[in-house]
C-alpha cells in the first residue's frame, strides 16, 4: 500500500528527528512545521519571532470514560502513540517499550503518557480498561485516549505526524506507524522513535531527561 505524500512527509520526517536527536546535545530541537511572525515587545516595539508548531487542543474519552484535554497535560511532557488493542503486529512491541520507560518514570510527577486508540469501532473506552488493566498501567499516569475517527486521525496526521489509515485490505484492517512522540510542556514536538526499534526506545529513554532539565535551568 503506498500512503500519500503527506503521510509519507511524516515518515521521512520522523527518521530525520530520530538522527537529530542522536546526537549528544544539551537541549533537544523543536521539530515540525514553524513559521515566523512579528511580536510586540514591552517597550511598544515590534520584533518577528518563531512561532513553532504546538499540539491544538482536544477532548477525548479516556478508559474510564472521563473526557481528557490539555489541560489533563498542563506542566507535563508526555510521551504519545497511536495504537489499537487488537493489533498483534508493532502495537504489543510499541506498548512494551511504552511501559519499560513507564517503569522508569512512574513516579515522576511530570512525566505522562497518552496512546491513542485508532480504532474507532471496537476500542470503547470500556475495552481500553481491560486493556490498561491487562498491561498493569491503568491509572491517572497513562491516557488511553477514544474518540471518532475524524478527530484522532486528523490529529494524528496533522498535529503529530504520524500516519494512520483505516485500510480493508490490511490484515487486522488498519494501517499506521509506530512512532512515540515526545512532547514537552509547552505541547511542542521535541522527539519521534520508533517504539519497535530498541535502539532508538533507547535514545528516547535518554533524551526524557534531558528534556526535564530544561525546565529547571
Amino acid at each position: 500500500m503506498k500512503f500519500n505524500r503527506s503521510i509519507l512527509s511524516a515518515f521521512l520526517f520522523g527518521s530525520v528527528v530520530f538522527l537529530a536527536s542522536c546526537q549528544d546535545q544539551k537541549k533537544l530541537p523543536i521539530l515540525g512545521p514553524r513559521e515566523a511572525a512579528t511580536v510586540k515587545n514591552a517597550d511598544g516595539s515590534t520584533s518577528v519571532d518563531t512561532v513553532y508548531k504546538t499540539i491544538p487542543a482536544f477532548s477525548f474519552l479516556n478508559q474510564d470514560s472521563i473526557l481528557i484535554n490539555n489541560d489533563t497535560f498542563k506542566d507535563k511532557i508526555y510521551i504519545a502513540d497511536f495504537f489499537f488493542t487488537s493489533c498483534t503486529t508493532i502495537c504489543p512491541t510499541m506498548h512494551r517499550s511504552m511501559k519499560t520507560i513507564f517503569d522508569k518514570y512512574k513516579d515522576n510527577p511530570d512525566v505522562m503518557f497518552l496512546s491513542h486508540t485508532i480504532d474507532f469501532k471496537y476500542d470503547h473506552p470500556s475495552v481500553l480498561k481491560k486493556y490498561a488493566q491487562k498491561l498493569g498501567v491503568d491509572g491517572p499516569k497513562w491516557q488511553f485516549a477514544y474518540g471518532s475517527k475524524d478527530s484522532i486521525y486528523k490529529i494524528a496526521e496533522k498535529d503529530y505526524l504520524v500516519a494512520v489509515i483505516e485500510d480493508s485490505t490490511a490484515k487486522e484492517g488498519y494501517v499506521h506507524q509506530g512512532w512515540l512522540i515526545l512532547i514537552d510542556k509547552q505541547k511542542r514536538i521535541r522527539g519521534a522513535y520508533d517504539g519497535t526499534n530498541p535502539e532508538e526506545v533507547a535514545q528516547l529513554t535518554k533524551d526524557i531527561p534531558v528534556l526535564l532539565a530544561e525546565d529547571k535551568k
